[in-house]
């Protein structure tokens, strides 16, 4: 049997984009220990569309 870890993939996606209302989506595909972080994760990542670093939100 393998390992299972408590180590997940989420998937981030850009919030300011979403308000805009630009065509597209930038998405970043990471993983989190869901023991210490159980909430949704918020992190800086660079939006390719818009040109600039913008917060990514963690999606279901």
């Amino acid at each position: 049997m393998g390992k299972r870890g408590n180590r997940i993939q989420v998937i981030l996606e850009c919030t300011e984009q979403i308000k805009i209302g630009v065509s597209g989506c930038s998405r970043y595909v990471t993983t989190k220990n869901k023991k210490n972080t159980p909430k949704r994760i918020e992190l800086k990542k660079y939006n390719p569309i818009l040109r600039k670093y913008t917060i990514h939100k963690e999606i279901k």
